[in-house]
């Protein structure tokens, strides 16, 4: 892998942390029970992004 190809693997973990983590908040301010479920398997689906992702390397 090259350094460029390292760097956009870089940024797209980065990218699914920010989701993670914005998802996580989200959920966490929801009232309405669906919604705040969708939030949280938002937040489940970047985690399995960001595993698939990684496990790539």
């Amino acid at each position: 892998m090259t350094p460029k190809e390292l760097l956009y693997v870089e940024d797209a973990l980065g990218h699914e942390q920010y989701f993670q983590t914005k998802c996580r908040e989200t959920a966490s301010q929801i009232q309405d029970g669906d919604l705040k479920n969708f939030a949280q398997n938002l937040e489940q689906r970047h985690k399995e992004i960001f595993r698939n992702i990684y496990n790539l390397l």
